[in-house]
Formats: C-alpha cells, sequence, structure tokens
C-alpha cells in the first residue's frame, strides 16, 4: 500500500488499484456532496456514505467509537502508529481475505489525522452493486433453507481462513441480486489461527442479533428453526 502525507498530521493510503487517483476530497462527504457525487447512505449509529468518482461507486465510512465509551469520545482514538490504527488494520485484512478469494468489499484508501498523540480515522472501500443486508431482506421475507445453508457455508469460508469477525451481525452479511452472500465491516477484525473456539463465537455473536431483531419487529421472517439450516450449512 502506498502512504502519503498529506501535511504534518494527515497521513492518506490507497491501494495499488488506486495509487494517484484518491484524493484528501474523497474524504470529505460535504464536500462530494456539493460535486453531486453522492448517490446514497445508509444510517446506523452514525451514517455511511455511498458516492461516484470517475465511473465507480465507493463507501465512505468514518470510524466511530461505540460502547459505554463513545458518550465522552466519539471519535478519537489514541496514535501509537499509522499501521496500528484501526484503519489501517482493516484496509491491510481486507486486502489479505481479497487475495484468498473471499467475498469481501474491494479496499481503496485511508486517511488519518493525528491531533497530538489522538487520531481521527476514515476508510474508502468498493460499493458492492444491487445489495441488501440481511436485516432489511428479512423485513421483506423469509430466506429458503437453502439460503440459509449458504450463510452457514460463507461463514464456514472465513474461519476456514482463519478470519475472525468481530461483530458478526445480519447487517453486516449481504445478499445480492445474483444469489451471492458477503461480509462487510472488518473493523477490529483480523486474522487467528487453530482457535476454532474463538472464531465459532462469530456464530453465537449473530444468533443473537437475530434473535433481538426478531423482538423488535413484528415482521422480522425468521424462526429458531432457520438456525438449524445455517449450522447445516456451516457444518458442510
Amino acid at each position: 500500500m502506498k502512504i502519503e502525507q498529506v501535511d504534518r498530521n494527515r497521513f492518506l493510503v490507497t491501494t495499488k488499484r488506486y495509487r494517484d487517483k484518491v484524493t484528501s476530497d474523497w474524504f470529505d462527504a460535504k464536500l462530494l456532496a456539493e460535486q453531486g457525487a453522492i448517490i446514497g447512505h445508509s444510517t446506523g449509529r452514525n451514517t455511511t456514505w455511498f458516492f461516484q468518482q470517475q465511473d465507480e461507486q465507493f463507501v465512505l465510512r468514518k470510524y466511530f467509537r461505540g460502547g459505554i465509551l463513545s458518550k465522552w469520545v466519539e471519535d478519537s482514538y489514541l496514535f501509537i502508529g499509522l499501521k496500528r490504527t484501526r484503519a489501517y488494520r482493516e484496509l491491510a485484512l481486507l486486502r489479505k481475505m481479497r487475495k484468498k478469494g473471499l467475498p469481501v468489499p474491494e479496499p481503496v484508501a485511508l486517511m488519518v489525522d493525528k491531533n497530538g498523540f489522538t487520531y481521527r480515522a476514515s476508510i474508502i472501500i468498493g460499493l458492492i452493486k444491487n445489495t441488501q443486508d440481511l436485516f432489511h431482506v428479512l423485513r421483506q421475507r423469509s430466506l429458503s433453507a437453502d439460503e440459509w445453508q449458504a450463510v452457514g457455508a460463507l461463514i464456514k469460508q472465513f474461519h476456514d481462513k482463519g478470519v475472525y469477525h468481530s461483530d458478526l451481525n445480519i447487517h453486516n452479511i449481504l445478499l445480492d441480486d445474483q444469489g451471492k452472500f458477503w461480509l462487510i465491516d472488518f473493523d477490529k477484525g483480523r486474522l487467528i489461527a487453530n482457535n476454532g473456539a474463538k472464531l465459532e463465537t462469530n456464530l453465537a455473536r449473530l444468533q443473537r442479533s437475530l434473535r433481538k431483531e426478531r423482538s423488535k419487529f413484528s415482521d422480522f421472517n425468521w424462526q429458531d428453526s432457520d438456525w438449524q439450516y445455517l449450522l447445516q450449512g456451516y457444518n458442510g
């Protein structure tokens, strides 16, 4: 990856395909909107922006804290080196997973703004077109047994490569219009070896996510018996 120090406290990192293409402007959602480049957004705890540049479509996401600490510190982190920032680690992990042939977004670039001993960061990835996250799919319809087995096989595919997803929930599983499933949002994800028990905690996290959404929405099309189909796909 190419590391460029834009100024004394700002670092731009790009992957090989996007060297000399990405500029600091790509990380400014307000400026992108003024240019008419914004094509959509997703609002969860924070806003993720979808935009277009040079006939390609991308996702811009800023890093925000979660949990109790977020009440006091919204989006800054202790700086202990560029390569140890959350953005750099996620971009590097995406590169490794793409090389392993895993269905994840294409890594594009990141920006780190340093301020004394802290930093703020954003990441840009390729937009996977014509997809919905599993949450929105299940608000519209049920998944078939074959589809649930495909979800299980998807997770197993990542685990077989030693990929641990730190927040595997139904919002981070996408289904495209060709019936293919994808995983996104690998913030704090990592590669771990010979630790099947740790990897399988992803399954428990996903099951909790499904049960949580079912308790909140009466039109959520999931039932406990569906989980057995997912496990069948996971166990092959």
